[in-house]
């Protein structure tokens, strides 16, 4: 299952049936979990762990020390779930000393060339098409789409089932179930598409276009706009998500 080619550090804990392809260079403290597949050239660096059946492809680069400038050498993590997909020329960075982690959910895909950098974190069934990159402490929850070389500024969050058009520049928190698309980003609606593929009834993405409307459509602040959000949150549980994800950006949201 590992290449005679592929050079491994002796330190590095893979599981019996991971295949490592051809030139592919593992570095010490790698932890590399069941049923994971690593084509050729591939570069995994100390210190990450692997989960399980991942599937990654050549010149892939992951766990190499971060790009911040503040990073001094310290023991930093990249840690990557179970049943990921990552394309060709991905590279993903350990975290730095502020958060000592990067973080990776299960079942994402991540197309070519994606940028994850330092201390980000993302969830769970999430797609970045080729290009996407997160700067430095991004959060990306569950469910979410970054379409080609959309980019994501240092310590944003993205909220779960939001989607990017192709090109967007997000400078500010996305809020959940919301597309966004330009330079920089705007609201464009919901994501009703993706939301009605994951099984979410027409009655509660009714409401959650009543809120939309709310945030986006009546001119109020966010204030106001929670004061009115919170009387519809009877009629609809997934409008509280809004109102909490409001009132926990740091960064502001996308208007």
């Amino acid at each position: 299952m590992i290449h005679p080619t592929a050079i491994i550090d002796p330190t590095a804990r893979i599981a019996p049936d991971v295949h490592v392809g051809a030139f592919t260079i593992i570095g010490p403290e790698v932890e590399i979990g069941e049923g994971t597949w690593i084509g050729p050239h591939a570069v995994i660096s100390g210190f990450t762990k692997i989960g399980k059946q991942n599937k990654i492809f050549q010149f892939a680069s992951l766990g190499e020390v971060t790009q911040d400038k503040k990073y001094r050498g310290e023991k930093t993590f990249l840690v990557i779930g179970d049943r990921n997909v990552i394309r060709e020329f991905c590279t993903f960075n350990r975290g730095t000393a502020q958060d000592s982690m990067t973080c990776i959910g299960n079942d994402n895909l991540f197309m070519a060339y994606v940028h994850i950098a330092h201390d980000c974190i993302v969830g769970n069934q999430t797609i970045f098409a080729n290009n996407a990159s997160l700067a430095g402490h991004v959060i990306v929850e569950d469910y979410v789409i970054l379409s080609g070389f959309a980019g994501v500024f240092q310590a944003c969050r993205v909220g779960s089932h939001s989607f990017a058009s192709m090109g967007s520049m997000i400078d500010k928190d996305v809020l959940p179930f919301v597309k966004v698309s330009g330079y920089y980003a705007k609201p464009f609606g919901l994501n009703t598409v993706g939301m009605k593929r994951r099984g979410f009834t027409v009655e509660t993405l009714l409401w959650l276009r009543r809120a939309y409307k709310v945030i986006y459509r009546k001119g109020l602040t966010v204030n106001e706009a929670i004061k009115q959000l919170q009387n519809m949150v009877s009629e609809c549980s997934d409008i509280q998500y809004f109102i909490d994800f409001i009132q926990k950006s740091e960064r502001g949201i996308v208007r």
